[in-house]
């Protein structure tokens, strides 16, 4: 047997899952009675990055905390959470943008890999492509020794392993 075996290290968030959150945000924020005849607001557009639309900084750390805490009910790390700053906005309001963090930067990536080909207890290539990284070993056991490694790394970003061949 001279195939190799292989697995991708990706970070993404379900975008199903934000929406169920933003969804579960938003029904919160209509039948909050703090927020009755405000000008408090949620704006998602089915992609990756959220807008945040609230009367004051008060209100806005209110509905921050109903977002933050609905996201991590649906399974989105906190890690993938970025928060913008506070900005004011039109008719008298203030406006934060929230990203969702998607995919492994190329200088993560690099440390990654390199912290992958450090541990010399693993026998296994590591490759950057694109947003994520591709192991491969001729050993399915050095992969999940590498799975348990990468686990037990203290990253600021979360990871996940799709498509085990």
């Amino acid at each position: 047997m001279a195939a190799d075996f292989s697995f991708d290290i990706v970070s993404k968030a379900d975008p199903m899952e934000v929406k169920n959150a933003m969804d579960q945000a938003e029904k919160e924020l209509m039948n909050r009675y703090d927020f009755k005849g405000t000008k408090a607001e949620l704006i998602f557009d089915g992609k990756m990055d959220i807008v945040l639309v609230a009367d004051d900084e008060f209100r806005m750390d209110q509905l921050k905390d109903i977002v933050f805490s609905k996201m991590l009910k649906r399974g989105i790390d906190a890690r993938q959470i970025e928060w913008g700053k506070i900005e004011p906005a039109g008719n008298i309001t203030v406006r934060c943008k929230l990203e969702i963090k998607q995919g492994i930067n190329q200088e993560k990536a690099k440390a990654l890999t390199k912290m992958i080909r450090d541990n010399k207890a693993l026998k296994v290539n590591s490759q950057i492509q694109g947003e994520e990284v591709r192991v491969s070993s001729k050993s399915k056991d050095d992969l999940q020794k590498t799975m348990q490694f990468v686990k037990s790394l203290d990253l600021d970003y979360p990871v996940d392993f799709i498509n085990f061949r």
